[in-house]
């Protein structure tokens, strides 16, 4: 099992992180060329601010599932802070509701898109690109996110990492 979540877990990281470069640096190109272009010469990119725009919105979903792949999503933990032994109690409600939010944001996503979908005129305003490409996003990320919450359970609970193996073999001996 730990073979499969660590297959899945490079996997997902590897799209999240190929896809986040490549969509920051259209949008840092983008930008700078609208920045430069309008500031030395009479040219504006009229279209930059929409790939700067969708490229956030890309970013902000995709860095959902990458959070969740850090531990890293925005918590309270005041309380097991607080009362430390019932921090695993705490983790676990999280992941719960993030495995609700990630079922959710599939379910409305899917339903999003597919009335976009159906609009022939829901494209964007200077591009004319079909807004259910931006949409498809949603529930990609959504499914994305609920199986990197289901890896983060399954660690916790058997106490295992996917990057165990990964880290130990990266290790230089120590020599004493």
């Amino acid at each position: 099992m730990k073979k499969i979540f660590r297959a899945i877990d490079r996997t997902l990281g590897a799209v999240e992180d190929w896809s986040l470069v490549v969509v920051v640096c259209v949008a840092l190109f983008s930008g700078l060329t609208n920045i430069i272009l309008r500031k030395t010469t009479s040219i504006n990119l009229y279209w930059s601010d929409e790939i700067i725009r969708k490229s956030i919105f890309f970013c902000t979903y995709v860095g959902c599932s990458a959070a969740v792949r850090r531990r890293s999503l925005i918590r309270v933990d005041a309380l097991p802070q607080i009362i430390p032994v019932s921090r695993k109690f705490f983790n676990t409600i999280n992941q719960l509701a993030s495995l609700i939010f990630s079922a959710m944001l599939v379910w409305l996503g899917w339903g999003l898109l597919q009335s976009v979908y159906a609009d022939e005129y829901a494209t964007t305003a200077t591009l004319q690109i079909p807004e259910w490409y931006f949409y498809a996003v949603l529930p990609l990320v959504g499914c994305m996110m609920f199986i990197r919450v289901l890896i983060v359970m399954w660690e916790d609970l058997f106490d295992t990492s996917t990057e165990d193996k990964q880290e130990n073999e990266t290790e230089e001996p120590v020599h004493g």
